[in-house]
């Protein structure tokens, strides 16, 4: 989602402020700062910003991030990237479409609304539905829908070394947030992605 689809950090950053000035925790995240986190999953971001707080009070944190950011769902304005609205209509007529997040459950369905894509994927699994790493997801979203050689689509490190435990191929994006040299393929815009695809 977050560096392959669309940036939405900004409202990340309001959602984290908010929910730190909340609880009263002097810590406050820039844009910057929560980019080098994006595709961790909730307990390693917690760690590295609130490192010496008990994980009761961590998941209280992010408990209250998720309000916030929910309140900020009907007005936020993500960038959704180049090509990905366009790139998406053309790959689902070829392809199964799934989505897969270190998110908290109901980010993706955040994104599927918001873009009026919720037609085009056939499933999606979040981190927040079942606290498991994404190599697990991956594998169950292969099992559950009978996919025969799936990709799985990132931005960053993390995304390729949890693919590569799942036994997937991964596919670079490289205008995201990350960066990594080990992938399969990469692209440097979606469009790129989806006539490779269309082409095959």
């Amino acid at each position: 989602m977050d560096g392959t689809l669309w940036d939405n950090v900004n409202t990340y950053v309001l959602a984290w402020n908010g929910a730190l000035e909340e609880l009263g925790h002097s810590v406050q995240v820039t844009r910057e700062s929560l980019m080098g986190l994006m595709g961790k999953e909730a307990r390693e971001i917690l760690k590295i910003l609130i490192p010496d707080v008990p994980a009761p009070k961590q998941d209280l944190l992010f408990d209250e991030v998720i309000l916030q950011y929910q309140k900020l769902v009907p007005t936020m304005k993500p960038v959704i990237y180049p090509g990905v609205m366009e790139g998406l209509q053309k790959l689902h007529s070829k392809y199964k479409l799934l989505l897969l997040s270190n998110c908290e459950e109901g980010g993706l369905v955040n994104l599927m609304n918001h873009t009026q894509t919720t037609h085009l994927f056939i499933d999606y699994m979040e981190h927040g539905q079942n606290n498991m790493p994404k190599s697990h997801n991956l594998k169950l979203l292969k099992e559950r829908n009978n996919l025969q050689h799936p990709v799985y689509i990132g931005d960053t490190d993390g995304d390729s070394s949890e693919t590569r435990l799942a036994g997937f191929p991964f596919v670079f994006m490289t205008y995201g947030f990350g960066s990594t040299n080990d992938f399969d393929i990469q692209f440097d815009t979606f469009s790129q992605l989806t006539d490779y695809y269309m082409n095959l």
